[in-house]
């Protein structure tokens, strides 16, 4: 395949999306179900759009684990051994998603996509409560190996609400409460982006001139998002990330039906 490149303007409407999506990721969770129809409504094809969109969000993922090390929300041993089970299990799927054709890749995007919509936007909440120091029992180690294999090979198979998963996990098999749940993800998450991304970056699937500027973009609207989660803000962004999910999907299956 030749040289991939977009349009000033689809470029443009790139960088706000994944800006976009980083403020969701932020405030809601559920980033990549912005990024990656937007990748695909610009017209990449799907190998590049998962390649492309693992830069940028590699790049966010960094900082907010970042913050979540700084303010001590994660419990460090438990979140190194699940990033150790993420990290081999996303080089699996990111490996497995490059060998899939283009066209399986972009039906199970079209199917997966509203499920996991599904469950950010209703997941339950457990009570913000601290749960202390937990010891790390071999079961807790093995549970810890066990959610970051599982998570990160689903994440470098496909992506959008690894973090929520991992955090459902961290919570309801662990007993964590949602602060320290959340960090543990981060890590998690921090571990199978780069991960798959070395898999894309080896077979040259990144296209470097878009996921720069959206990697910039995407790390102002991390910024952005947990300023607006820290006032609430997320009651706000579900139901936009709601009805521009609903667009970009709407368009997309039209194409996929050969109607676009």
């Amino acid at each position: 395949m030749g040289e991939v490149a977009v349009s000033g303007q689809m470029l443009l409407f790139l960088i706000c999306m994944t800006g976009f999506a980083g403020v969701v990721d932020s405030a809601a969770g559920g980033g990549g179900l912005i990024s990656l129809p937007a990748y695909l409504f610009a017209g990449l094809p799907v190998h590049y759009t998962y390649g492309t969109n693992k830069f940028s969000a590699a790049a966010g993922t960094t900082f907010a684990a970042a913050r979540f090390l700084k303010d001590g929300a994660l419990d460090v041993k438990v979140g190194l051994l699940a990033a150790a089970g993420s990290f081999a299990g996303s080089a699996a799927g990111s490996h497995l998603a490059v060998m899939l054709s283009d066209r399986a890749l972009h039906l199970m995007m079209l199917a997966i996509l509203p499920v996991a919509a599904a469950v950010i936007l209703t997941r339950w909440r457990t009570p913000d409560h601290d749960c202390g120091k937990l010891a790390l029992t071999r079961a807790r180690a093995a549970a810890a190996l066990a959610i970051g294999a599982g998570i990160g090979c689903y994440d470098g198979l496909f992506g959008p609400g690894t973090g929520t998963f991992a955090i459902i996990a961290f919570t309801t098999l662990m007993g964590y409460d949602m602060r320290r749940a959340s960090g543990n993800a981060k890590l998690l998450n921090l571990a199978s982006n780069y991960a798959s991304l070395a898999t894309y970056l080896a077979s040259g699937l990144v296209v470097f001139s878009i996921a720069i500027p959206c990697a910039v973009s995407g790390i102002a609207g991390n910024l952005i998002g947990a300023r607006l989660a820290l006032k609430g803000g997320a009651k706000v962004i579900r139901p936009m990330m709601l009805a521009v999910l609903v667009l970009l999907l709407g368009r997309l299956g039209l194409e996929a039906a050969g109607i676009g």
